[in-house]
C-alpha cells in the first residue's frame, strides 16, 4: 500500500505526519510513504531524519491585510498555488497513492484537493482548538478532519466528517524516560524553555532577564532554547550586557534548537514554551506542566484558544507575551516549584486530558477506508 503524507512550515505540523507514518509502518512494514512539503528548512531537516522519502512543490502564504507588499505577495502565492496545483497532480499521478494525509500548512490545500478531485482518499488533521483556513477550505472535499480537543463539531461546515482523534506524538515522546541523563547531574529542578525552531525576539530578551536571575539565585537548572541561527550568540551578548561577564554557571545552558526534545522535555519539571498544537500533545503526553505564553502573531489568536483547553483542564497556567518580563516569569516558575500540591494536581490534570493512541486511532480510519 501507497501513502502520501502533505505537511510543511514548522516542527508542529510535520511531527504528527511522522506519528501517524510510523504507526502505518508498524503495522504494514511493506508499505510505500511519501513526505510532501513546502520547501522549507524543518521539513528538509526532520523528514528525512526520520527516514522518509521527501519531495517538495513550491508554496507560499497568505498574507493578512491591505498593503501594495501583501497585496504583491498574495499576487505571488495565487500564482504558486496555480502551479502547485499542477505539480501535485504529477506526483500523485507518479506516486499513487492510496490515501494522502494532511497535517497542516498551506501545501495542503494544493495537494489534498487535487487527491480528492482525483478520487483518492484523503484526511487532515487540525492540532489547533480552532479551524485554520486551510482545514476550512478542505472540509468538504476530505473523508474526515481529525482534530485535536473534543467538542469542536460545530466550528465546521460539516459537522459530520469531523472527528476528536487528539494530536498525535512521536512515540519517543512517550518513551522517554525521566532519568535521561541531559544537563548537570543535579538535584535541583529542571526547567525547560523554548518558542519554537524561529525564536521570539521579545521572549528571548525577557529570558535573558530570567537566566540572570536564575544565575544569581541558582535555584533550578536551566535549559533555553532561543531558535534561529545566531540566537545563541544574541543571547549571550544580551547576558554579558546584563552582567553575565565570565560566562554561564554550572546548569544553565542555551542552545539554538533542542534535537533531543523528548529527553530533556522528559527531565523537566516545568516548561516554558508557545502553546502550538503538537507542543500541547507532547506536553500532556509527559505530563509536564507548564507556562504557556501563546504567540500574539498566529492567525485568528489560535494559540490562546489552545492555551486556555489546557488552563481549563488544569495542566497549566496562561500568560499574555504582553505582560511578560523575565522577573515575571521567574516569580511564576519559583512560585510553582515551592507549591509541590500544585505540581501534583496540574500532573494529574494532564493524566487525565491525554490521548495516548491518537496514532492509533488515525491509522484505525484510514485502514477502515481502504478495506
Amino acid at each position: 500500500m501507497r501513502f502520501m503524507f502533505v505537511c510543511g512550515g514548522t516542527a508542529g505540523h510535520i511531527n504528527p505526519a511522522i506519528a501517524i507514518a510510523s504507526e502505518i509502518l508498524g503495522r504494514k512494514p511493506e508499505s510505500k510513504i511519501l513526505f510532501v512539503g513546502a520547501d522549507r528548512d524543518m521539513e528538509k531537516r526532520l523528514i528525512p531524519r526520520a527516514g522518509f522519502d521527501l519531495v517538495n512543490i513550491k508554496m507560499s502564504g497568505l498574507a493578512r491585510g491591505i498593503t501594495p507588499d501583501k497585496l504583491f505577495k498574495n499576487a505571488k502565492t495565487v500564482r504558486n498555488l496555480f502551479l502547485a496545483g499542477k505539480e501535485a497532480g504529477k506526483i500523485i499521478g507518479s506516486f499513487a497513492p492510496d490515501a494522502v494525509v494532511g497535517t497542516g500548512g498551506y501545501i495542503c490545500y494544493p495537494v489534498l484537493g487535487r487527491a480528492a478531485r482525483m478520487g483518492i482518499p484523503t484526511y487532515i488533521h487540525e492540532s489547533n482548538a480552532v479551524p485554520g483556513l486551510t482545514t476550512k477550505m478542505l472540509n468538504a472535499s476530505v473523508k474526515n478532519v481529525f482534530v485535536a480537543f473534543p467538542g469542536l463539531e460545530g466550528l465546521y461546515r460539516h459537522p459530520g466528517r469531523v472527528m476528536f482523534t487528539g494530536t498525535p506524538v512521536r512515540g519517543d515522546f512517550r518513551l522517554a524516560k525521566a532519568d535521561n541523563e541531559v544537563a548537570e547531574p543535579s538535584k535541583k529542578p529542571l526547567v525547560l524553555s523554548f518558542w519554537g525552531s524561529l525564536g521570539a525576539e521579545k521572549m528571548n530578551e525577557a529570558m535573558a532577564e530570567f537566566i540572570t536571575l536564575n544565575a544569581e539565585e541558582g535555584r533550578f537548572v536551566h535549559i533555553h532554547a532561543t531558535g534561529k541561527s545566531g540566537g545563541v550568540q544574541r543571547m549571550m551578548e544580551r547576558l554579558k550586557q546584563l552582567g553575565l561577564r565570565d560566562g554561564l554557571p554550572p546548569g544553565i545552558q542555551i542552545r539554538e534548537y533542542i534535537d533531543d526534545m523528548p529527553a530533556v522535555m522528559g527531565k523537566a519539571d516545568i516548561v516554558l514554551c508557545r502553546a502550538g498544537g503538537s507542543t500541547l500533545a507532547e506536553l500532556t503526553a509527559m505530563r509536564k506542566p507548564s507556562i504557556l505564553i501563546p504567540s500574539p502573531y498566529v492567525t485568528n489568536d489560535q494559540q490562546t484558544k489552545n492555551a486556555a483547553q489546557l488552563e481549563k483542564a488544569g495542566g497549566a497556567v496562561m500568560k499574555t507575551e504582553k505582560d511578560c518580563s523575565g522577573k515575571s516569569l521567574y516569580t511564576a516558575v519559583t512560585s510553582l516549584l515551592d507549591d509541590d500540591e500544585r505540581l501534583g494536581r496540574m500532573t494529574v490534570s494532564l493524566r487525565e486530558l491525554s490521548v495516548y493512541d491518537a496514532e492509533t486511532k488515525i491509522a484505525d480510519v484510514i485502514f477502515e477506508g481502504l478495506s
